[in-house]
């Protein structure tokens, strides 16, 4: 039997110092773009670098989840065993270190965390950081990826939960980008949104000062998005932030969620009929 999460989804900076230095404790640091090979760390973290091995580059579009030979081997290389317990964090806060949870997750690791606030809630809290970005050169790890169907999906299966009662498809992005008001951040994508698709910007399951809001009032915003339904397909740009959505879900009590991989990155691909587009709230 695998050993329990001592954590749960999250996990505070305070309680996280305590348990620092436990030798079964593997820390990640998930930054992408600007935060990311950031020339500080917190002490000892290891680099989940979604910028770089842990994506599939053969793939046309970003962030796409490697495939279990890869992303086990990179956890390998970052010695991650299987007795570990994980803790991910990122440099903006709440952000892409959502994603490297739902990808161990998705790979049938149950023993991982996200660090609330992120980087950002350690500084706040005077808790000491090391001058180098995220490095690891020690021994190999034994992690073994035991891949989950139906948390990461593909296009196909979001189209057909956007005509399905018993599902909510919700859109991570910003407002502005849902109604196809502010221009798309990648080149050449359409604006707007999946026809049927509920906008719930990941930004809103953040309470002032970046911390995760509480679970009654991530309940509370999850209903008024997806009404009863249960079942949540978690859409944004690239895959990324819509992990956010998933870890408040989590939080929130649901059960029965997955992350749309292409995202709006290969949603809106232009030349795409099949793939409509509508815009407007």
């Amino acid at each position: 039997m695998e050993p329990e999460n001592p954590f749960g989804p999250l996990i505070g900076a305070e309680r996280l110092a305590v348990r620092l230095l436990e030798p079964d404790l593997v820390l990640f640091d998930a930054s992408v773009g600007a935060w990311r090979g950031a020339d500080r760390r917190i002490p000892g973290a290891r680099p989940f670098d979604l910028d770089g091995a842990l994506s599939d580059h053969g793939s046309p579009l970003p962030h796409t989840m490697p495939t279990p030979a890869r992303f086990e081997e990179a956890m390998r290389d970052l010695g991650l065993g299987e007795g570990d317990t994980v803790v991910v964090y990122d440099g903006a806060g709440i952000h892409s270190s959502a994603r490297a949870w739902w990808m161990l997750r998705a790979m049938g690791f149950d023993r991982a965390a996200v660090l609330d606030g992120g980087l950002p809630a350690w500084q706040a809290a005077g808790l000491p950081l090391e001058n180098t970005g995220p490095a690891y050169d020690g021994p190999r790890g034994s992690f073994t990826a035991r891949p989950r169907p139906g948390l990461l999906v593909d296009a196909d299966t979001v189209a057909a939960a956007l005509t399905d009662p018993g599902a909510a498809v919700l859109d991570a992005r910003s407002r502005e980008r849902f109604a196809g008001t502010a221009p798309e951040p990648r080149p050449g994508l359409r604006g707007g949104h999946m026809p049927g698709a509920v906008n719930l910007p990941f930004t809103e399951l953040r309470a002032p000062g970046g911390l995760m809001r509480p679970p009654g009032e991530l309940r509370e915003a999850f209903r008024a998005s997806a009404g009863e339904r249960e079942r949540l397909y978690l859409s944004c740009g690239s895959g990324v932030t819509a992990c956010v959505l998933a870890l408040g879900a989590e939080l929130a009590g649901y059960r029965q969620t997955a992350v749309y991989d292409g995202s709006w990155s290969e949603w809106g691909l232009p030349g795409t009929p099949d793939r409509p587009a509508v815009t407007g709230g």
